[in-house]
């Protein structure tokens, strides 16, 4: 069972910058990896994605601003955030989307705030 670790998040201001990553426990090649956010009360959004042939996706509200990217060999998915807003404040979250369901168990997930 792949187990996904979520990382680096933290507060930082409108403006800043902070770069998550998601370690997998196992073999990730092959699967689209994506992130997804929570905020209390919510549904988890997805943010961006990444397929197997690094072609990506986003979500409107993070296009030129976001950035997905994977390491294959380390089996590790980033996300590097540019031009934070408070609206990006959430627990980030890592997975794999298929057909409707997720492949992976949730980790624990990130939290990232952005507030002065």
């Amino acid at each position: 069972q792949v187990q996904l670790v979520e990382s680096g998040g933290g507060l930082v201001q409108p403006g800043g910058s902070l770069r998550l990553s998601c370690a997998a426990s196992g073999n990730i090649f092959g699967y689209t990896m994506a992130w997804y956010r929570q905020v209390p009360g919510k549904q988890r959004d997805l943010v961006a994605a990444i397929m197997f042939g690094a072609g990506t996706n986003y979500a409107d509200s993070v296009k030129g601003r976001f950035t997905i990217s994977r390491d294959n060999a380390k089996n590790t998915v980033y996300l590097q955030m540019n031009s934070l807003k408070p609206e990006d404040t959430a627990v980030y979250y890592c997975n794999s989307p298929k057909s409707g369901y997720f492949v992976f168990a949730w980790g624990q997930g990130t939290q990232v705030t952005v507030s002065s």
